[in-house]
């Protein structure tokens, strides 16, 4: 999906901005990896404890973002997802962006001013979405998995995605429980000049369609909440 993996906007520079006033930043080098088939194995085991099965199952996905501004319906199977803020509504075909239509108070807006609604929506959802599917996307177009050795000894998921986005080289080291289920990771992306900013995985729920999501991360002192999470065929 053409800029999917794009997740750091307005919100993550506002983060950025308040964890330097907090003093929450730390510099961390990205660190080397070894890819293999024990990669792939935690990757798989974390797979596994989310039950991607049913998340590849759903046809439907919808929630709220940013203190519920921007609202989304995402229709997996046929790649459409609608997308609602203010007096703003876009239909986007995630196949085919051109196709995509986009009205102001239920009024159809056409020619130039539809392909910029339509780009910030599209924006917005790979932006958005990405803080709440990013675990079931580790096997995507363009990931290459590897493993890291942690602080404590375990072991950690670095996922880079070297191609496919709109910021190719972005890395997520991914921490996990015993059972393979994520806490947590830690970034390296191209528009923080900070590594290693690490966002908790918080407050998991089940859905309807038995997938998992997460309803908030914590970074520092800063929380970001998801809200009226549906899943469901």
């Amino acid at each position: 999906m053409k800029r999917i993996f794009k997740i750091i906007g307005i919100t993550l520079i506002a983060i950025v901005v308040g964890l330097l006033v907090f003093g929450f930043i730390i510099n961390k080098p990205l660190p080397e990896g070894t890819t293999g088939t024990e990669a792939d194995a935690l990757a798989n085991k974390m797979l596994k404890a989310l039950n991607y099965e049913t998340y590849q199952q759903t046809r439907f996905i919808e929630w709220s973002f940013r203190n519920s501004t921007y609202h989304y319906k995402w229709d997996k199977t046929n790649g459409i997802v609608t997308v609602k803020w203010s007096n703003k509504k876009v239909i986007i075909n995630l196949s085919n962006p051109e196709l995509s239509m986009s009205y102001t108070d239920n009024k159809f807006i056409s020619d130039k001013k539809n392909s910029s609604l339509a780009e910030k929506a599209l924006d917005k959802f790979n932006n958005d979405s990405f803080w709440l599917v990013a675990p079931y996307k580790v096997f995507d177009e363009g990931a290459t998995r590897s493993t890291v050795v942690l602080d404590d000894g375990s072991k950690g998921l670095l996922i880079t995605y070297k191609s496919g986005g709109s910021t190719p080289g972005d890395s997520y080291l991914w921490k996990l429980n015993s059972n393979g289920f994520p806490n947590a990771y830690q970034m390296w992306v191209d528009i923080i000049p900070f590594g290693g900013l690490e966002a908790s995985w918080d407050d998991w729920i089940t859905t309807e369609s038995g997938t998992f999501f997460p309803k908030s991360h914590q970074l520092g002192p800063v929380k970001l909440a998801i809200e009226n999470i549906k899943a469901y065929n």
